[in-house]
């Protein structure tokens, strides 16, 4: 990737039980930007295919602990590193989730063809699949959106420490640990390959203006969907647990609500976290 000259590819810097998922998938490459935009493929080929949007300062790796169990059910599973994550390359013509959804669009087709698929988006991901829906509804059937933000009830982020700043490696992952146990997933879940995924993860966020997640963009973006919308968040999510009303509300206003499912004790980060009760969960919406 012309914009990540300094970075060896993610996988060579992911621990082993990251490496054996990612050794399941098959690799595929669409143009983007300046580069290319890598997707992650597991299952065969004739299964439904399901789509899989990560989190910001992620890649695939936020789905780790998913994508064979989805697979297993005879889904094809598409996991792209989202544009400016991860191995792919920055999209053309912006920083945020406004310039990826439609690059995400324009890719998807080469991947499953151009009848409508099944959409999940994680945080960030979710705000994107949102967006895409909206602006392409040719391309989803049918959305479901983890802790997505952009719904207007945030308008700071949560106190993080630099890992930049830290002059020692072993800094830096005291730093991600800080961070995963603020934001993502309860500190007492913060285990090694969360950590390490982090800290892979990270260094190749080239997204840096993002700031629509703090707007009421996805809020305003649901009442025009016409594909059926599911949503799941956390009870625990930090970025939510104190205006779950007010979720409950925004949500709401999707015409073609399915359900609203608050999963009890999970954190942001839920899939990760409690990967049996998603994976129970996402199967029966689906």
């Amino acid at each position: 990737m012309t914009d990540l000259p300094q970075l060896p590819p993610l996988a060579t810097e992911l621990p082993p039980e990251a490496l054996r998922v990612h050794a399941l998938a098959r690799r595929i490459t669409t143009p983007c930007g300046d580069g290319d935009l890598v997707w992650h493929v597991w299952g065969e080929d004739k299964g439904e295919p399901l789509v899989l949007l990560h989190g910001g300062s992620g890649s695939w790796t936020h789905w780790i602990r998913n994508v064979e169990a989805l697979a297993a059910t005879g889904r094809r599973v598409v996991v792209p590193d989202l544009p400016g994550f991860g191995d792919s390359a920055r999209p053309p013509g912006g920083q945020d989730a406004d310039s990826v959804a439609p690059a995400i669009a324009a890719a998807l087709p080469a991947l499953v063809g151009d009848a409508p698929v099944d959409v999940v988006g994680f945080s960030f991901g979710g705000l994107c699949g949102g967006l895409m829906a909206a602006a392409h509804p040719e391309r989803v059937k049918r959305l479901v959106i983890v802790g997505a933000p952009g719904l207007g009830l945030r308008d700071r982020r949560l106190p993080l420490m630099s890992w930049r700043d830290a002059p020692t490696e072993e800094g830096k992952l005291a730093a991600h640990r800080n961070n995963l146990g603020v934001l993502m997933l309860h500190p007492e879940n913060v285990d090694d390959l969360a950590l390490a995924v982090q800290a892979a993860n990270v260094p190749r966020d080239r997204m840096h203006r993002r700031r629509l997640a703090l707007t009421d963009i996805l809020a305003r973006t649901l009442p025009a969907l016409t594909c059926r919308v599911d949503a799941i968040y956390g009870e625990e999510d930090a970025l939510y647990r104190d205006v779950l009303p007010a979720l409950r509300e925004k949500i709401a206003t999707t015409p073609y609500l399915g359900e609203l499912v608050l999963m009890p004790g999970a954190a942001h980060w839920l899939q990760y976290e409690q990967p049996e009760a998603f994976h129970r969960e996402l199967q029966r919406l689906l």
